[in-house]
């Protein structure tokens, strides 16, 4: 089925495009040299083991309050004093970069543009946690019109200029938006914005992904 093309599928990277860190336990710790199972912060698939987790849930921490938490706890296990995210992500999935993509994000991009949807990333990290050289090492990126990411643009999600930025960008009326998040308040703030949402569920990302090309009208 094909779509009118002001419709757009606009998606977060972490944990929607990219499977989550918490997923990839075992990849980082052979990357980093690491025994299995020295990681044991399981985010949204333990949260009753993870209580910075539910702070951040609670919007006791940020979200990246949380990441620079785990950061610095895993540089401690390697001796190091780690002072970003960044050094976290690329150290561990600097290596194999597609093996850190969900398969599922794959099949719902190129279907979305099949069906003549916009396309565009919405994040507030992506260059800041992966590294600007990360997009040219990545073919998937390539297929969106649009890239728009609070590390350069200092507008974090929730806010409303971030979804605005987003659909004026697109040149998509926010009603022609269907959003993909992991992060409610995220989701939240779309829903405000006008937009159609999905809240991505990382443990069931076929699922989620399924049902935001319903919304799209791609069936």
């Amino acid at each position: 089925m094909t779509i009118p093309s002001s419709k757009a599928l606009v998606l977060d990277f972490g944990g929607v495009i990219s499977r989550t860190l918490f997923e990839t336990h075992h990849l980082s710790e052979a990357a980093l040299g690491l025994p299995p199972g020295a990681l044991t912060w399981r985010g949204p698939f333990a949260p009753e083991t993870d209580s910075l987790w539910q702070a951040m849930q609670a919007d006791q921490i940020t979200e990246r309050e949380y990441w620079m938490e785990r950061t610095q706890s895993v540089g401690k296990l390697l001796g190091e004093d780690w002072k970003d995210m960044q050094t976290f992500v690329q150290r561990a999935r600097g290596a194999d970069v597609d093996a850190v993509i969900r398969p599922e994000a794959i099949a719902a991009v190129h279907r979305a543009k099949a069906a003549g949807c916009k396309l565009a990333v919405l994040s507030n990290e992506l260059d800041l946690f992966y590294g600007a050289s990360f997009r040219d090492r990545l073919p998937l990126l390539q297929l969106f019109d649009v890239i728009i990411d609070a590390t350069h643009t200092g507008v974090l999600k929730p806010d409303p200029r971030a979804y605005e930025m987003c659909s004026h960008a697109l040149k998509v009326l926010p009603k022609d938006c269907v959003f993909v998040d992991d992060q409610s308040r995220n989701v939240v703030g779309a829903i405000q914005a006008g937009w159609q949402t999905v809240h991505f569920d990382v443990t069931q990302p076929a699922n989620s992904y399924q049902m935001a090309l319903k919304v799209l009208g791609i069936t």
